[in-house]
């Protein structure tokens, strides 16, 4: 990173923003990674980079939905003129009026077929078998009905999950093109932080180290690294940023140091590089002093208070949506279900809270200080609590995924 002689300082127009505005902010603030080709068996939870489509029907040909028997057409009874099992071919040309064949699931349908008759509807004697009335085409899959050639089957931006894997494999694919997950590497400043056994007097047990590499995972990106770097001397992070791996990343996360205090290094070293402000801090609570730069070389660097909660917060607001831009994935939308409960508004702030939710209400459960984690542990979603929230109304939940 160089670091020039002028400083930038954030604008107005990104200060203070809405909890919503930050998110949409974030989520915008980056173009997808490149594209590159994987094969199925490394693309689960990757994102696709373009259309999925079928380079065939889909069926590819006449298939027998049902055990039993193919039969041409009248109404029977059909002499039945061989078997026909699923992985094999017909030879035997068309079949004509009174004439069937034995079927299994997944066969090709011979041509002239009219119907499958199901196994257990069919009543059979010798070679011939007769069966119910059906429909023309009843119990065979016809080629192309599931997807005509060329048809999308998932569009740019969908998560590759085990049903697409499947999809995908179905159709005839053995690669995928994909967005990789963005790699993040991870400062976690403070010189009041220990690593192991319980903290002394004065010291505070470190958690977002251990925090914050699954989160990222469930929120697409990769943890390349994590370092503690302390407060003191001064310059001890410009100095991390500078020679820690920094092109290795494409995000660097920084916990602590992102308020005005004594010891807090983030804002000045963003200004001294020139950075491009996209959020300086949201008005919501825990978490306000959250932050998002993007330095000269196009390098984002995301801000997180030092508190536990307040980082998880932070995180879920705007590293959450960039991560999602930088796949090529759409901003998630959130649902919105009705608050239960003994719940307070904050004013001119989005309020965070973490809930559990039972399919038709959220519950606020407690124990939710911004620096004490244990109601971000046992919830299912944070609630985001407007301003003008009214009891029982709904708000938006951001489910958590880690």
């Amino acid at each position: 990173m160089t670091v020039l002689a002028t400083a930038a300082a954030p604008s107005a127009s990104c200060r203070d923003l809405s909890w919503a505005v930050a998110r949409e902010r974030a989520h915008a603030a980056s173009a997808p990674l490149p594209a590159r080709q994987v094969s199925l068996a490394r693309a689960a939870g990757l994102t696709l980079a373009e259309v999925l489509r079928t380079p065939q029907p889909m069926p590819g040909f006449d298939t027998a939905a049902m055990d039993g028997y193919a039969a041409g057409p009248g109404a029977g009874p059909c002499r039945v003129r061989g078997v026909l099992r699923a992985g094999g071919a017909w030879t035997g040309g068309p079949l004509d009026a009174g004439e069937a064949v034995e079927i299994s699931t997944g066969a090709p349908v011979p041509a002239g077929a009219r119907v499958v008759i199901p196994l257990e509807e069919a009543d059979r004697c010798g070679t011939l078998v007769w069966g119910p009335s059906l429909a023309d085409g009843k119990h065979i899959r016809r080629a192309g009905e599931d997807a005509p050639a060329g048809s999308p089957l998932a569009p740019a931006g969908a998560r590759i999950g085990p049903a697409l894997l499947g999809l995908a494999a179905a159709s005839g694919h053995d690669a995928l093109p994909i967005r990789p997950r963005p790699r993040v590497r991870i400062l976690v400043t403070g010189d009041e932080l220990t690593h192991a056994g319980r903290p002394a007097p004065g010291q505070v047990r470190d958690a977002l180290g251990p925090l914050l590499p699954p989160l990222v995972q469930a929120l697409g990106g990769e943890t390349t690294d994590v370092h503690h770097v302390p407060d003191r001397p001064t310059g001890s992070l410009a100095t991390a940023v500078r020679t820690l791996p920094y092109y290795d990343a494409d995000v660097t996360v920084v916990t602590g140091s992102t308020s005005v205090g004594a010891t807090d290094q983030l804002r000045k070293l963003l200004a001294d590089a020139d950075a491009r402000w996209v959020v300086d801090a949201v008005a919501c609570r825990p978490g306000h002093p959250q932050l998002l730069a993007q330095l000269p070389d196009g390098h984002r660097v995301v801000g997180l208070p030092g508190n536990p909660y307040a980082a998880s917060v932070a995180a879920h607001t705007l590293l959450a949506p960039l991560l999602a831009g930088l796949t090529g994935r759409p901003l998630p939308a959130l649902p919105r279900i009705p608050l239960t409960g003994d719940i307070r508004t904050a004013p001119g702030r989005t309020r965070l809270i973490p809930v559990t939710w039972d399919g038709a209400t959220a519950h606020p459960i407690g124990g939710h200080g911004p620096a004490f984690l244990q109601g971000a542990a046992l919830a299912d979603a944070l609630a985001a609590v407007s301003p003008d929230w009214q009891p029982g109304q709904p708000a938006p939940l951001l489910l958590l995924t880690g």
